[in-house]
């Protein structure tokens, strides 16, 4: 699994002109790829890093303040454009495998406590946040 995480200072994903899901004030947006050989134990593993990186203000972890977190599937995490001009997704796991990793890591999340609001998977999602920092990095489980 591979996760792009921002620090944000609030985060919204709009589904034909309808807002999915939304967080307020300082959280993470967390943009979520799955590919063929992820488990849902890397789905829980995931779960427990987000929960707990301490990349918030002061070095603080979602559960250090109680921040939410907004996580999106994003399946051109797993894309290759090394090669020609157009990238390719074979990495990428499909969506019926896909779908329930995602969930999966919403479920764990909540499990632990967090808030936890997603976007819709396989939609044309429009993704709207306001990074803080800037303040990116890149998860590999």
């Amino acid at each position: 699994m591979r996760a792009v995480v921002q620090r944000v200072d609030g985060a919204s994903v709009v589904v034909a002109g309808e807002t999915v899901g939304e967080i307020v004030g300082e959280g993470l947006c967390v943009l979520v790829g799955v590919t063929h050989d992820d488990t849902p134990e890397k789905a829980e593993l995931l779960a427990r890093k987000l929960w707990s990186v301490r990349i918030l203000e002061a070095e603080k972890s979602c559960s250090d303040v109680n921040a939410p977190l907004l996580v999106i599937s994003q399946f051109t995490l797993y894309g290759d454009a090394r090669k020609g001009r157009r990238p390719t997704w074979n990495a990428a796991a499909g969506g019926a495998f896909a779908e329930p990793l995602v969930d999966e890591v919403v479920a764990q999340l909540r499990a632990l406590g967090a808030t936890v609001e997603t976007g819709r998977f396989g939609a044309d999602m429009r993704v709207s946040l306001t990074n803080h920092g800037p303040f990116t990095i890149v998860i590999d489980i």
